[in-house]
Formats: C-alpha cells, structure tokens, sequence
C-alpha cells in the first residue's frame, strides 16, 4: 500500500515549527524519528497530511543536569538514551529501557519525543515516564506548559497534546541517595512489543511501579504500591495487581497471560532493586 499524499517542509527552528503548526490548523503532523508516523502513513491510517521536519531544531537535542532533574531534547534518539552517562548515572530506569526498544535500525532514529507523542501502550519510555514522576514540557503559540506525566496519557494513543502544541523536552527527578530504578519486559522475541513490561523506580521514600503492555496507556499500580510501602511481600503485593491492571483479550496473549507475567515481573524486579 502506498502513504496518502502528504506535504512536507522543513522547520528552521522551534519558532518556525510552532508557527508551521499553528497555521496548519491542526492538519499537520510532526516528524522526528518518522518510525511510527511513516508507518501509519503507509497503511493509511494517518490519512492526507502535511509533515513538519523538526530535524533541524538544535533548541530540541541534548541531555542536560539542571539541578536536580536530567532535561532530555524531545529529538533526542533511543541510541542517545542507551549509551548516554549522563543517562545511566541519574536516570537507570531510561537506560534500562532504551536498549529494549525495537530494533537497533529503529533506535538510531526513534526520538523519545516521538515515542511520548505516540503514547504506544506498549511502548517502554511513557511507563518510565510515569513511574519517575517526569514532567513533559510543551510548547504552542500560547508558550510552555509543563505536564506530569500521570496526566499526561489519556487513552490509547492519546494524550494531554494539543494539536498546535509539540514536545520539547521531558524533565526527570535525578535517582537519590538509597534509591533503585529497574526496567524488565517480556516478549515473544527480542525486538517485539512486550506482552508485558515493568518500571520500578525504588525511593526510601516509597516504591512506584509503572506496567506497560497491560491497558490502553501505561499504568501506576497504586494498590501494590501502597502494600509494598506497608511491608508486603513481593507474592502478596503481586496479587493485588488484579485490582490495579485490566488487560485485554487480544491476537498477541489473553488477560490472564498478561496479567500473570505482571505479577512475574513485580517479583522480579523487586528483587533486583532489593538484592
């Protein structure tokens, strides 16, 4: 099948593309990394549209320390992520997550803002998000707005986005002192979508579990979360994810498999931040 038409121009720079956005009164779309936003153009599923090439942007790349949060470029890569220090010493979690991402092909130009944008219930880097508490920062012709990342995913495929804004950066807390972060999945084959995946961000002061794979956007499990932090065991923290998670039927794996390797992985990586 061949992509509906679609215009195309390339951004100078962040102002430029935010102008581009606001006069193309919403029926335009922005490409970075392009791995999810080509696809759904080849199978149709985006429909006519004109592309707004941010690949330009400087304002829009690069790892920073500012204070005490990690600031990440929205054009920043899965590759970057993988093999960023900056990443690994402050943020484990993330970089964990980076290398499990589809294929190396795809993590040389998948763009973490892309990925956040596209809000795949699947996807690793929207659970991190959630479980480190990260703010996602935005920009439209009204400015910047700053977005938790637990109001940020709406619904599948849907988030907090309004059409003439885009994602300029995401902002995480810096890991602290006595605190472990783990990124597990599990998936038919290495490379595919996990039938389910944990982010375990472990603080002294509390634990925050965020489960991808398992609902229509990544999801907190409060009620294990709130057992653990009350000195429940990992068995009986991982039997009240039946209260936090509903998973679907689908062609991939049926509820109750997804349901099961969740409670696999809050083990698992309760162990490995606990060991």
């Amino acid at each position: 099948m061949k992509a509906a038409a679609a215009g195309y121009i390339r951004a100078n720079d962040l102002v430029h593309a935010i102008s581009l956005l606001e006069q193309s009164r919403g029926e335009a779309r922005i490409l970075a990394g392009g791995q999810s936003l080509i696809a759904s153009l080849n199978l149709r599923l985006a429909g006519e549209t004109a592309l707004i090439d941010i690949n330009g942007v400087a304002e829009l790349s690069g790892i920073e320390l500012v204070g005490d949060r990690l600031r990440i470029g929205a054009l920043t890569r899965h590759r970057e992520l993988a093999t960023s220090d900056l990443v690994a010493r402050h943020v484990p979690a993330i970089a964990q997550a980076a290398p499990l991402i589809a294929h190396a092909a795809i993590r040389n130009r998948g763009t973490i803002g892309g990925s956040l944008a596209y809000a795949d219930p699947a996807a690793e880097l929207p659970a991190c998000m959630l479980a480190l508490d990260a703010e996602i920062v935005l920009r439209g012709p009204a400015g910047e707005r700053r977005v938790r990342a637990g109001d940020f995913f709406i619904d599948l495929f849907t988030t907090d986005l309004a059409e003439d804004e885009m994602i300029v950066a995401v902002e995480v807390p810096v890991v602290v002192a006595g605190e472990r972060q783990t990124t597990m999945e599990l998936a038919r084959r290495s490379g595919d979508y996990a039938l389910a995946g944990i982010v375990l961000v472990d603080r002294p002061s509390g634990v925050r579990a965020a489960f991808f794979g398992v609902g229509p956007t990544p999801v907190l499990a409060t009620a294990a979360m709130a057992a653990i932090d009350g000195g429940a065991s990992a068995d009986e923290a991982a039997e009240l994810l039946a209260d936090d998670l509903q998973p679907l039927d689908d062609v991939h794996a049926p509820a109750a498999v997804r349901l099961h390797l969740a409670r696999v992985l809050l083990r698992r990586a309760l162990a490995a931040t606990r060991s």
